[in-house]
């Protein structure tokens, strides 16, 4: 308990969100019961959504339930297919406890958490649970709804205003967002079209809610962008494509695709990017950095990732460097990705058939590119499927690229744990010529099944031509 000056208060709350009524069927999902409370308190029904996952697996549909809390709160799961002998919460570094009780398992959460929970390492009919701490000092207007009766059709709102609220209900549109604007996404608002950032600044996104079948954001030419809280699932291609954009910050995103070029968040040619506590699962690559493609050119640097949870069903973790300016009369000058910075990651899942594009990471530098100085730390891999713990390869591509990259310089690995799980090939280093080539590699700490990368080794680390000043600790 929590002495105020209004007197006793339980800092414990929980704060569900009903269906709109026009989905209430046709987005449910009945493999699990999910259901929440604060400790000594009533249980209270969530609903559990319909995801698809794994373009691999055509068809397959996993569970996504949310709620935002704040203090401590008590969650039950319960399966109603069938038996289970074994039940996992990813990402394993959170150390979540589980009781067994019946077809039920429950557990506690203390702050809020993104995480999987899989019966029977089922992790194509999983459980995703997205959490979020209780939003305070939200303006007046603001009103949740509180019985499904109250959850209907929405009626979009002016754009144009200072504050524009998305109330619960269900939105078809594309949404055009204007400078000097906070939107408050209500968490009973389900959007099925997206949010477009073009020329513009000083937006801040907050979201509860969900957007359906609703990625490809564009963010274009703008500027201080902060986006916090939305849960993107059933995505026919892509999450969120940023392009010649500065000053993002991308926190606590949670999507879930299983469509074909479903990336989660891209960015071309973008300048200090953050992205923070999200949850991204996707049929392509996770998280990208590139330089240029289509009519965007420029330079990307100062990005730092935190605090993340990567799962690639299909493709890499993180992939950096493929698309670039390659010079021309009208375009002379070459692209650099430089200064970043990929902190406290979980990797669930990598999944890459091709070898020429595997890599939980992924540094694939074509197009001129030059790409340096990124440090990777504390990563935790939990699963290939089939893949490449991480790929440093200065390339060609004959499918993407015009030319060569330039080259890969002064990368650090440390503290990067793989547990050896699944069907794993070697990790690789290698340059392109002596004119194009990787210099100045550390591995501080990369183990694979708790034992360290101390020099190259067959299946674990090949080291190919064009290679200089790779460093063990």
């Amino acid at each position: 308990m929590l002495f105020t000056s209004a007197g006793w208060a339980d800092p414990n709350a929980v704060e569900v969100f009903p269906f709109p009524q026009p989905i209430q069927y046709t987005h449910h999902n009945d493999d699990y019961t999910v259901r929440v409370r604060v400790p000594g308190g009533a249980w209270q029904d969530l609903y559990e959504y319909s995801v698809a996952v794994d373009l691999d697996n055509p068809g397959a549909r996993a569970s996504m339930a949310y709620f935002n809390f704040d203090g401590t709160v008590e969650v039950m799961v319960q399966k109603n297919q069938g038996h289970f002998s074994s039940v996992a919460i990813r990402p394993t570094s959170r150390g979540i406890k589980t009781t067994v009780k019946d077809s039920a398992v429950y557990f506690k959460l203390s702050r809020p958490e993104n995480l999987s929970i899989e019966f029977d390492q089922d992790r194509l009919h999983n459980l995703h649970l997205f959490t979020h701490a209780i939003r305070k000092n939200l303006p007046a207007e603001v009103k949740h709804a509180t019985s499904s009766n109250e959850v209907g059709k929405g009626q979009d709102p002016d754009l144009n205003k200072p504050f524009v609220y998305f109330a619960p209900g269900v939105y078809k549109g594309e949404y055009h967002l204007k400078s000097n604007t906070t939107v408050y996404v209500d968490g009973s608002a389900v959007i099925q079209g997206p949010f477009i950032m073009d020329g513009v600044e000083n937006v801040r996104i907050l979201s509860d809610g969900l957007f359906d079948t609703a990625g490809d954001w564009q963010i274009k030419n703008s500027h201080n962008i902060v986006i916090d809280g939305p849960i993107f699932f059933n995505q026919v291609h892509g999450t969120m494509r940023c392009s010649n954009s500065t000053d993002l910050e991308e926190n606590s995103i949670r999507t879930i695709g299983a469509g074909q070029w479903s990336d989660g968040l891209g960015h071309f040619a973008c300048l200090r990017v953050t992205i923070d506590d999200s949850f991204i699962r996707t049929s392509d690559d996770c998280i990208t950095l590139y330089n240029h493609r289509w009519n965007i050119w420029g330079d990307s640097r100062d990005f730092l990732v935190k605090n993340t949870t990567l799962w690639a069903d299909v493709a890499h973790a993180l992939m950096i460097g493929i698309h670039g300016n390659t010079p021309s009369a009208e375009h002379p000058t070459p692209e650099v990705i430089e200064n970043g910075v990929f902190r406290n990651i979980d990797v669930l899942e990598h999944d890459e058939d091709d070898p020429d594009y595997q890599g939980a990471i992924g540094l694939m530098v074509g197009d001129d590119n030059l790409v340096r100085n990124l440090r990777f730390e504390n990563w935790r891999i939990e699963r290939i499927e089939e893949g490449k713990l991480f790929s440093l390869r200065v390339l060609f591509n004959k499918k993407y690229n015009t030319s060569p990259g330039r080259g890969i310089e002064n990368i650090v690995l440390k503290d990067i744990a793989f547990s050896g799980l699944g069907a794993t090939n070697p990790s690789l280093i290698v340059g392109f010529d002596k004119d194009r080539s990787v210099r100045n590699i550390t591995l501080d700490n990369v183990t694979v099944a708790g034992k360290k990368i101390t020099s190259p080794q067959k299946g674990i680390l090949e080291i190919g031509p064009n290679v200089e000043g790779v460093t063990y600790k």
